[in-house]
């Protein structure tokens, strides 16, 4: 067991699905929350979605603020998708943003790609069948950072108005930019990565809101992947850096990871 301690909310005050789950863990040199969303089914296992959200924000974001967790449902009851789990994690509280990455001497990485799904499975009788990834602005630059980073652990990526490449940070935070920087500046660029791994990348979708400040270098990324030939999915529609666009747009992702999902089980 790789947590030292895990507090699960009880069921007698919990709603709407939503399960609240606390560990300790080696990767945060402490304590990391997540908010799991579980479908009112009983077919296991079940595809994981891992939601992961952006600067100034934590777990609850995604459920609170972006009816993450009502958007799934909806879904589902419509026979859209199958049923599928949400686990929206915090990025461990660090600073404005963690950026998902290794700094500071905590893996805020290896949290979201060992310690989230662990404590699914540790914490619920869930059977996990299969990993995706997603996450908006800072969020969005891990979900395609780690999914290209990490190709093999998961089934799908997606992004929704995403920072692409670490510089970008920088319009958010008030952390200097050397306190996130990696060893090389290959690890951190979404299109570095995705070339590296061209060759073993799972699917990929990403969009952005034609008003959103970073809508030039989602175009750049989209760009540059269609002149390196690498397969994915990118679209535009109405809207800026904002909650109303992101709970509207996250059904594109869902349907995204549904379709891929439904491809490999077959």
């Amino acid at each position: 067991m790789p947590f030292r301690t895990i507090e699960l909310s009880d069921p007698r005050f919990e709603r709407d699905g939503l399960r609240l789950i606390t560990v300790k863990t080696p990767n945060l040199r402490g304590r990391g929350d997540m908010t799991l969303w579980l479908p009112d089914v009983v077919k296991q296992p079940l595809p994981l979605v891992i939601l992961l959200h952006g600067v100034y924000g934590s777990h609850w974001v995604w459920a609170l603020k972006g009816g993450a967790h009502h958007t799934a449902d909806q879904l589902i009851r419509e026979g859209r998708i199958r049923p599928m789990a949400l686990v929206m994690p915090s990025d461990g509280l660090w600073g404005d943003g963690s950026c998902y990455l290794p700094h500071d001497g905590q893996a805020f990485d290896r949290w979201i790609l060992d310690d989230v799904p662990q404590a699914v499975t540790e914490a619920t009788e869930v059977s996990i069948e299969g990993l995706f990834i997603s996450g908006l602005s800072m969020g969005g630059y891990g979900a395609l950072r780690l999914g290209a980073m990490y190709p093999e652990r998961f089934k799908a990526i997606s992004g929704l108005s995403s920072i692409t490449d670490l510089k970008q940070i920088k319009l958010f935070v008030e952390e200097p930019l050397v306190a996130y920087q990696q060893a090389t500046s290959e690890d951190e660029s979404v299109l570095s990565l995705m070339r590296l791994n061209r060759d073993r990348l799972p699917p990929i979708r990403f969009d952005c809101g034609r008003d959103d400040l970073l809508i030039d270098y989602n175009r750049e990324l989209h760009q540059a992947l269609l002149d390196d030939k690498i397969p994915h999915q990118y679209e535009e529609f109405d809207g800026g850096h904002e909650w109303t666009y992101w709970e509207t747009h996250l059904v594109e992702t869902l349907l995204f990871f549904n379709e891929v999902g439904s491809r490999t089980s077959e």
